[in-house]
């Protein structure tokens, strides 16, 4: 039922919907993410209201390079749906989800210290798992892996 409301209600947005073993996903375009996801949030049918995970994933050498990934839940209809975007190499920057939900601030923060994906509009995007100082996205498949042994100093917080 979300893959056919959202096709409806923004039939301009959508790029793909699938379903394998129960699973529903939809594939839509990053300019206009925010009024989607507000949608499926808060239409009385749907009720998305628990962003259970936000990641991303790269595709390398695939173009467009990136996906972020969002995995909805409604609690009260117990459904879920996955809602995947495309982010190319070259701009990567898509629209925050925070206030939407507002616990993507840390999910976020992760993709964009991970994967070097930013989110605008994002209240504090900054690292939060690498160190300040750290140089690059160690989770893209073009990060260098093995060349430097890295200290991490426990005391930083203090």
């Amino acid at each position: 039922m979300a893959t056919r409301k959202v096709r409806e209600r923004f039939p301009e947005w959508v790029l793909e919907s699938t379903v394998f073993r129960g699973e529903h996903t939809l594939v839509g375009r990053r300019e206009g993410i925010g009024p989607v996801l507000a949608f499926l949030r808060d239409d009385p049918e749907l009720r998305f209201d628990f962003l259970a995970d936000l990641t991303a994933v790269d595709h390398l050498p695939r173009q467009p390079r990136f996906l972020v990934v969002y995995h909805l839940k409604s609690l009260p209809h117990n459904h879920r749906l996955r809602v995947k975007v495309p982010v190319p190499e070259e701009d990567p920057e898509i629209e925050t989800a925070t206030g939407v939900w507002p616990g993507a601030e840390w999910l976020e923060r992760e993709v964009y210290d991970l994967f070097g994906i930013r989110f605008r509009n994002h209240p504090d995007l900054r690292r939060i798992l690498m160190p300040d100082e750290w140089e690059g996205h160690p989770l893209r498949k073009d990060f260098p892996m093995g060349k430097v042994a890295v200290n991490f100093d426990k005391t930083r917080g203090k």
